[in-house]
């Protein structure tokens, strides 16, 4: 099941942006640069201008990057293996923060392709968080256009390792609190611990690091593979999700370290009384979830639809740049969640209800 979940996701990674695993599917031209528009969400990434200039717009390359208030596209031009030019795009960070941040764009100019790669800039304190989708950005943008560029074989690989890992507080942090929740309940068992635990992943993963496994990082994982310096967090996360299950830790993710199902859990601590549920109720919640899950996948996988993973509830914990629906929504769910445990992880969840497919117990 395991691996027919994989290869179905697989199918859907190509269906939404033409690769999978770094490499392109569909036979284009390994000796032309090539435009690509990932699936409709907008501008082409790359172009190439009369005087031979290459412009990179990471608009639609680099749409699930966010800022303070949501994604931050880039302009990057480059001549003669060089950088020459660097510009923000139109974006909806707030202006005074923006301002400071993108002071940094001037490290890259004059500097070639792989100087840019390898470029460390650190983040402008008190707008980190438009300081990091412009690097991320920029960097992307460069990672693609060597990948496109004339001589290039065209293809990605898939866990290159070529990435330089995040050194900041946040991450470092981040990655602490990840690994405390995929070791630490596999031999030290505490209602204490496990609160603080809780607490931590709500917090840190949650609010802090906007880390957690969903659709989209699925099809983003997929279509273009995982750097293991910079990924270092969502690998852990995936490996406690799909690998501790073959060993008989199922729904391990799901119960130790996913924000969302830890905030419900954490709101249930709110009160001992229960809405008790009947039977008839139970079944008639869980026939919902799994036909839910089977028309999302549908969509998805037929390449009609993919924008419902936008409303996953996870995205909430990035406020700044959830929908408000989402954000309503999940308030709503983890409200009930005092009254009926995980109310979403159990009726709703649609990458759960993955996890329960893979693991043979949807």
């Amino acid at each position: 099941m395991l691996l027919i979940c994989i290869a179905v996701m697989a199918v859907a990674a190509i269906q939404k942006n033409g690769k999978l695993l770094g490499q392109k599917i569909g036979g284009e031209s390994k000796t032309e640069l090539t435009t690509d528009s990932l699936a409709g969400a907008g501008a082409e990434v790359l172009q190439t201008e009369d005087d031979g200039t290459i412009v990179v717009n990471t608009t639609s390359l680099c749409r699930d990057v966010d800022g303070y208030a949501g994604p931050v596209p880039m302009e990057i031009k480059i001549q003669d293996g060089k950088i020459v030019d660097l510009k923000a795009l139109a974006n909806d960070e707030t202006p005074e923060f923006f301002d400071e941040a993108k002071v940094i764009i001037a490290e890259w100019r004059g500097k070639t392709l792989e100087e840019g790669l390898q470029l460390q800039v650190d983040a402008v304190s008190g707008a980190t968080f438009s300081s990091n989708a412009i690097m991320t950005n920029i960097r992307e943008g460069l990672s693609y256009t060597v990948a496109h560029m004339p001589d290039s074989d065209g293809n990605g690989d898939a866990f290159s390792g070529m990435g330089n890992m995040d050194l900041s507080a946040k991450s470092i942090i981040g990655l602490i609190v990840v690994l405390m929740a995929a070791l630490i309940p596999l031999f030290f068992k505490s209602k204490t611990f496990r609160t603080i635990q809780l607490l931590l992943n709500v917090g840190v993963l949650g609010f802090w690091c906007g880390t957690f496994l969903n659709y989209t990082m699925f099809l983003r994982a997929l279509s273009n593979g995982m750097d293991w310096w910079v990924d270092l967090i969502p690998i852990i996360m995936l490996i406690t999700a799909f690998v501790y299950p073959l060993f008989g830790k199922k729904a391990y993710y799901c119960t130790n370290v996913c924000p969302f199902g830890s905030l419900q859990d954490l709101a249930g601590k709110l009160s001992k009384k229960k809405w008790k549920l009947s039977k008839g109720t139970l079944q008639a919640l869980n026939w919902f979830r799994r036909i839910l899950w089977i028309v999302l996948m549908g969509l998805m996988v037929s390449g009609i639809y993919f924008d419902w993973i936008n409303y996953e509830f996870f995205t909430a914990f990035i406020f700044q740049a959830a929908s408000w629906v989402v954000i309503v929504l999940a308030i709503v769910c983890t409200l009930l969640s005092i009254f009926i445990p995980r109310p979403y992880c159990r009726f709703i969840c649609p990458t759960g209800s993955l996890m329960k497919t893979a693991e043979d117990r949807f």
